[in-house]
């Protein structure tokens, strides 16, 4: 560590990681890690707002989840890993922001009424024509059993994730800044009304990841079933290049080709270090995409044979797990504690 400086990040636990989240985002926190002082947590509280009646393997993915994080390089020397519900400070603090937080900021949140499209997309797909969705779509509520509390409250619990820790820096992508907009506000928001600033206001850390579609060009995401999960048998993951999306203009081998276009060129441009070569042979015809598949999953072996094997031993050693989350617990608590305490002094609710 480098830097005083805190950077802070979190993903919800779904299971199993993909190369998404690997290249999208772990690989990025490996390298913070050693220039700033890391905060990252298994945002668990977070899944409870869209899956809070799907909780039998919540606490399984959370291990697996920490599992692959440590796989992937992260380590507890250089940062703090915990699980979100394992700080009790951060619900508080959360009541506490929820109740100078107005209605409107999370009504206009850009984000929100997507979300609740897409969910209610995924939840009616096939059992509903396209006018009833739409209507359904065009409503505020959308779905009582969707649109929570909990659901509409999520960016006060994520800018209390922030806050607590008074993160200098968050992680985001250039199209991600809203929420942080949000923790900005209610830092600024908190110092108006209470005439004493709480909060250091968080700047977003635009890095350079790389971008990984999925295996037919959407987002990669295990609800789409487009993913290549981390530590996967290698014969499923060959498979799955094989079968990638490709220019469905080129019909034949030596038909030149929009490499723009095609999952498995964007998966070149992550593993080919002559990524540039194959761009203008694929325009050119010069190489048909079985091919071109089988030189990609040749690139990829070798990480993801040298993942799984790593993520054996971190798999044998609950123990080491266990040590793991108990040490960032505490030091997650130590560091929300302060800002608690802070907090209700300046509302007046301790002296």
């Amino acid at each position: 560590m480098n830097s005083e400086k805190i950077v802070l990040s979190g993903m919800r636990p779904t299971g199993r990681l993909h190369l998404g989240n690997f290249h999208g985002a772990l690989k990025n926190w490996t390298r913070l890690q050693d220039k700033y002082n890391c905060y990252f947590f298994v945002a668990d509280l977070h899944s409870l707002t869209t899956a809070y009646d799907q909780t039998q393997n919540l606490a399984a993915n959370s291990q697996a989840m920490l599992t692959d994080w440590l796989t992937a390089g992260l380590d507890p020397r250089k940062c703090t890993i915990y699980i979100q519900s394992d700080v009790p400070e951060i619900s508080e603090l959360n009541t506490l922001l929820g109740m100078i937080t107005p209605l409107g900021w999370l009504l206009r949140n850009p984000t929100y009424k997507e979300q609740i499209q897409e969910l209610l997309k995924q939840k009616y797909a096939g059992q509903m024509d396209e006018k009833s969705l739409g209507e359904k779509l065009n409503s505020i509520a959308g779905d009582e059993e969707i649109s929570s509390f909990g659901f509409l409250g999520y960016p006060v619990l994520m800018a209390t994730d922030i806050l607590i820790h008074q993160a200098a820096y968050v992680p985001v992508g250039k199209d991600q800044t809203a929420h942080l907009e949000i923790a900005r506000d209610l830092a600024r928001r908190f110092a108006e009304i209470y005439g004493t600033p709480a909060f250091t206001e968080p700047e977003p850390l635009f890095t350079s990841v790389a971008r990984v579609p999925g295996l037919d060009g959407r987002k990669m995401s295990k609800s789409y079933n487009n993913a290549i999960s981390l530590g996967e048998d290698l014969e499923t993951v060959r498979k799955k290049v094989m079968a990638m999306f490709t220019d469905p203009n080129k019909k034949k081998a030596n038909d030149p080709a929009d490499p723009e276009g095609c999952v498995v060129f964007a998966f070149h441009k992550i593993y080919n270090p002559n990524a540039a070569k194959r761009c203008e042979e694929c325009k050119a015809g010069a190489l048909g995409c079985v091919a071109c598949k089988k030189e990609l999953f040749a690139l990829m072996e070798p990480e993801l044979k040298a993942f799984s094997e790593r993520r054996k031993s971190f798999e044998n050693d609950t123990d080491l797990l266990h040590k793991i989350v108990l040490e960032g617990k505490e030091k997650a608590r130590a560091s929300a504690a302060k800002t608690l305490a802070s907090v209700k002094k300046i509302m007046r609710i301790t002296q």
